[in-house]
């Protein structure tokens, strides 16, 4: 979807508060302006309100309704995808090169997409959340070279994609598959894929309300955002797992 700037009902200030999410535009856009500080991000996902915007742009952020999702226990993988995981031509790392990854996912093009949305600011946004123990990162690697890979956050038992990149045909995929699979043993109750698109209907993604969407995530963030310690040692840095 080709990022546009509308005259918006909400203006943000200094003060870390967003208008809630049912009061969004049709296409999702609620809310323009504020800053990309740790506290107003974690603010934001916590009700699943997410910044997108481009170069020259304010900072806008949206909330999409529908809300496409994974649940992590009804994950499909396809059958082309699975006779290639089956040779399993990849390894796997946790925050290894959390900078590399996002810089590549930054210089990834979607259809339709003519410049990334993957600004400056935001990279260094991302890069803060990571620093601070939210933000995460999962690298496909080949014969020893990076092969792909994605990052999001991590709150709660809620996985919120962000982005992902591949340099050799199916590795981000694969990495995909490998971390919903790991989510799943960890009890996570989403995936956050944010907008449809086919290649997350392949996976078994499927479209929420908005309303039961934010039904979800304040019965999951109710008493803390803080992921359990298990899923903290999951993520731990540089932390290796070899196969699917």
């Amino acid at each position: 979807m080709k990022i546009r700037v509308y005259m918006p009902l909400f203006w943000l200030t200094k003060d870390i508060l967003f208008p809630g999410p049912s009061q969004a535009e049709a296409d999702g856009l609620l809310a323009v302006g504020g800053d990309l500080s740790v506290e107003r991000l974690l603010e934001a996902y916590r009700q699943g309100i997410f910044p997108w915007y481009g170069e020259g742009s304010p900072i806008l952020w949206w909330f999409t309704n529908p809300r496409c999702v994974l649940r992590p226990d009804r994950l499909h993988v396809p059958r082309s995808l699975k006779r290639t995981l089956r040779f399993s031509p990849f390894t796997f790392t946790v925050n290894k090169i959390f900078e590399q990854v996002i810089a590549h996912c930054a210089q990834s093009r979607r259809p339709g997409q003519e410049s990334t949305w993957l600004v400056p600011e935001m990279l260094a946004a991302y890069i803060r959340l990571h620093q601070a123990g939210w933000a995460h990162s999962i690298e496909a690697w080949q014969r020893g070279e990076l092969a792909g890979g994605l990052y999001g956050l991590v709150l709660g038992r809620v996985f919120f994609g962000e982005s992902m990149f591949y340099l050799s045909q199916d590795a981000s995929k694969a990495a995909f598959v490998w971390l919903v699979r790991h989510l799943r043993l960890l009890g996570f109750i989403l995936v956050d894929c944010q907008q449809k698109t086919e290649h997350m209907a392949r996976f078994g993604a499927e479209m929420l309300s908005g309303e039961e969407f934010s039904s979800l995530l304040k019965e999951e963030f109710a008493v803390s955002l803080e992921p359990a310690p298990e899923v903290r040692r999951f993520f731990r840095n540089g932390f290796a797992r070899d196969g699917l």
